[in-house]
């Protein structure tokens, strides 16, 4: 038996908006949710050697500019999310901003925020605009360092639309 059968058969899952009342996927109407400004900040840590750090602090990665080329991916990636995630409305996105801050020799944070002026929210853009720039990053620099890793894939911020704004480790999260 498929899964697909087997969470149609046991019912719809509750509280999922994304799930019709016979457990099968579908795509949420927005159609009556007002229009409102809507932004979502996600970020992801690469862990790399320390003599990887300084190849891209001093722009000597073979492939290039690694920073640039990562910015690039996200806002593309962020402009493609519903062409990755199947149930993702299309957005016509505002803007993309993406920074990069060292938190270690060894630790890159890339954080990168989406923003539209839209029925729906934004969240995904920006979670796909960040694990995509890591991505890239590991694909610019995995000539020298296979062993770099992506850690802790997060949205730490959104605001804008009916369900309020949420803020990553604030006391009212829900």
């Amino acid at each position: 038996m498929s899964s697909e059968k087997s969470t149609a058969a046991n019912g719809p899952a509750k509280g999922l908006s994304h799930v019709d009342e016979f457990g099968a996927a579908r795509m949420v109407d927005v159609g009556e949710k007002p229009i409102a400004r809507r932004t979502a900040t996600a970020t992801v840590v690469c862990r790399m050697l320390p003599q990887t750090a300084e190849q891209i602090q001093q722009n000597t990665v073979k492939k290039g500019d690694v920073f640039s080329v990562a910015r690039l991916a996200a806002i593309q990636a962020a402009k493609r999310t519903d062409e990755l995630i199947p149930l993702c409305h299309s957005l016509p996105l505002d803007g993309v901003e993406v920074e990069f801050l060292w938190l270690s020799n060894e630790r890159l944070k890339i954080s990168v925020t989406a923003s539209v002026t839209a029925r729906t929210g934004v969240e995904m853009e920006a979670m796909v605009g960040a694990s995509i720039a890591g991505l890239t990053v590991y694909d610019m620099c995995k000539a020298v360092d296979r062993s770099m890793s992506l850690e802790e894939v997060s949205l730490e911020s959104k605001s804008g639309g009916t369900r309020g704004d949420y803020r990553r480790g604030a006391s009212t999260e829900q």
